[in-house]
């Protein structure tokens, strides 16, 4: 049966921002030791990294709001790239601030990891 990237990322995509929102240490295990994350212009690689980087964010409670999700097949692997775009409210009486988010996952048995992560809030 063939893979529906569609279906494949909007399962990512609910899974990836509900964790963040409710278990932000989680996350690691979507991250590989060879996997990176730009987070607003800031690289780090590796699972302990990228986990340390999205634990120092200075919020505790945080909510994301998605508006779009877009994907593409990447490669002869079975890749993906997954386009989000959003808002993210960090305190409940915080304006939301809108961001982007780019991720290149990666099949690894029945699932996927995220290869390549890439994160900026839009100013404007």
């Amino acid at each position: 049966m063939a893979m529906d990237p569609d279906a494949v990322a909007k399962a990512f995509v609910e899974h990836y921002y509900r964790t963040f929102d409710t278990n932000r240490a989680a996350l690691v295990s979507l991250y590989q030791d060879t996997s990176m994350l730009t987070f607003e212009g800031q690289k780090l690689q590796g699972p302990a990294a990228i986990a340390g980087k999205l634990g120092s964010l200075p919020f505790q409670h945080c909510e994301h709001q998605i508006v779009t999700v877009d994907c593409q097949p990447s490669g002869p692997q079975g890749g993906m790239l997954v386009f989000v775009s959003g808002s993210i409210r960090t305190a409940p009486d915080e304006h939301p601030m809108k961001f982007s988010q780019a991720f290149h996952l990666m099949p690894a048995g029945n699932s996927f990891y995220v290869q390549n992560d890439m994160f900026r809030l839009n100013y404007g």
